[in-house]
């Protein structure tokens, strides 16, 4: 997977190795300080030039330096400034007391805030390293400033959001704007902290990229920049076996429109043949409704069998629609040693003994599981109940312990593959929230894995485009309209 600092999400404690081998490699704190509250004014100054005042909460570390410098910069830009302070500034060390020397304002403490009509607030009171509840007073200002709906630029990270796990800890600024410097961290993306964030500004104040990458690690947003690379590029000699057979599971004949859908989609995407398999008394109702989508009578293993045996079968998607969850456990076993996506009634079916699933999935082949809410803790408890872990976190060691590509369902869907690699997803609209929209991802996602596309990059393509699908589609759109509105990449 290749990186860019663009894409790369950097967890505070990574931020802050950063920044010590920035300074280590001659770079002044106080320099980057600089530049960071020089962005932050600009940035009010081009988004509020109608700002009566400017009130900027500093806080004692680091954040607050940056705030001081940004109050500085709007004052001697001709704006009114005020300057509130939380803690006590004969703490303040190094460069944070230095812009604070440097800032020529007076000063007033945090607790002494009074909304006014026309205040456009500068948050600098918490960096991205926060690990407590905000403290009371901080708690009183933020419901204070909320109440009057004032715009908030956030320097960082809003004020009590999780950098690591993007959740309020106790309670954050709602930000219209949030300033950050060389790389967004997780608590940008994962919800709530995404909306929270408002607009994200990246600002780069001069660290070399070569630290990034030396401290960055494998985690970034999802973005066809990373896995655009992977997939075959179309030729004259392609032909519909090269682009791979992909086999959908049905249920019964009454709940065959989820295994409809999912064919389709994989279809769309660019799988070369589509079969369903499907129960004998299913073959009505899928033959009456299917032209390009081919329909087999799959009932039992020793049929499932024979079909697995013939090598053109190498790709499949169990669990939606399908309802016989004993079923779907026989059937899981038999193909270990093929590419599999795994959704809805295929992950519940173990839900009493996830252990059997990891089991069958020792092997290496290509797998893909595509848990929500409720199915991820039904699958790995333990994990989900975790409230020190992030989502990214989570999905990372949900993707170790079942030897699967993890992609953990939400507005801040989190694709995790078993080596550590995640990227978050950010572009799905939230009318996407329609039932069998998820019927369609994993139809997507076969389609890819048929087309012998790595899992981990097959599964992060998949939920990226299902994703744009549906912004083109707009609100209103159906799970039909999903799968049918589905192109390939070309």
């Amino acid at each position: 997977m290749i990186v860019s600092a663009e894409h790369t999400l950097i967890d505070p404690t990574a931020m802050s190795r950063i920044d010590s081998s920035a300074e280590a490699s001659g770079i002044s704190i106080a320099s980057l300080m600089e530049r960071a509250g020089q962005a932050v004014a600009a940035s009010a100054l081009s988004h509020h030039p109608q700002a009566v005042r400017y009130v900027a909460f500093c806080g004692i570390g680091n954040n607050g330096g940056d705030g001081f410098v940004a109050a500085r910069a709007l004052r001697d830009s001709g704006a009114d400034v005020a300057v509130y302070v939380f803690g006590d500034v004969a703490k303040l060390k190094g460069a944070a007391k230095q812009a604070f020397e440097g800032c020529g304002l007076a000063i007033e403490p945090l607790h002494s805030y009074t909304p006014r009509s026309g205040d456009v607030v500068i948050d600098a009171i918490f960096g991205a390293g926060l690990s407590r509840d905000v403290p009371a007073e901080v708690a009183d200002v933020i419901n204070a400033v909320d109440k009057a709906a004032l715009p908030v630029i956030a320097i960082d990270l809003p004020s009590g959001l999780c950098g690591r796990r993007g959740v309020p800890l106790g309670r954050a600024f709602p930000a219209e704007r949030t300033i950050t410097f060389m790389a967004r961290k997780p608590g940008h993306v994962l919800m709530p902290g995404r909306s929270l964030c408002g607009v994200v500004e990246v600002f780069d104040i001069g660290i070399p990229h070569r630290i990034l990458r030396e401290h960055a690690g494998s985690v970034c947003d999802n973005h066809p920049a990373l896995w655009r690379d992977a997939f075959p590029k179309a030729d004259e000699g392609t032909h519909k076996f090269k682009r791979g057979h992909l086999t959908v599971f049905s249920g019964p004949s009454h709940a065959t429109g989820a295994a409809r859908m999912t064919a389709m989609a994989g279809f769309r995407a660019g799988a070369g043949i589509v079969t369903i398999a499907a129960p004998l008394e299913a073959l009505p109702v899928l033959s009456a409704t299917l032209t390009a989508v081919m329909v087999s009578v799959i009932e039992n293993e020793q049929e499932l069998e024979v079909w697995r045996d013939d090598r053109r079968h190498a790709t499949y998607v169990l669990g939606p629609g399908f309802g016989d969850f004993e079923k779907a456990r026989r059937f899981v076993s038999l193909l270990k040693d093929k590419a599999l996506v795994l959704d809805a009634d295929g992950i519940t079916a173990f839900k009493d003994d996830p252990k059997q699933l990891f089991a069958v999935f020792a092997s290496d082949a290509p797998r893909i599981l595509t848990p929500h809410e409720g199915e991820f803790g039904r699958l790995f408890p333990k994990i989900a109940a975790n409230a020190d872990m992030s989502k990214i976190e989570k999905a990372q060691a949900a993707a170790a312990a079942s030897n699967a590509v993890v992609v953990y369902k939400g507005a801040d869907t989190v694709i995790a593959a078993p080596d550590g690699r995640a990227v978050v997803n950010t572009n799905a609209p939230s009318y996407l929230a329609t039932a069998g929209s998820g019927d369609v991802l994993a139809g997507i996602a076969g389609g890819f894995l048929a087309q012998q596309v790595p899992a981990f990059e097959a599964a992060a393509a998949a939920v990226w485009l299902h994703g744009e699908t549906a912004q083109h589609l707009g609100p209103g759109l159906t799970a039909e309209d999903l799968a049918a509105a589905v192109r390939p990449f070309v």
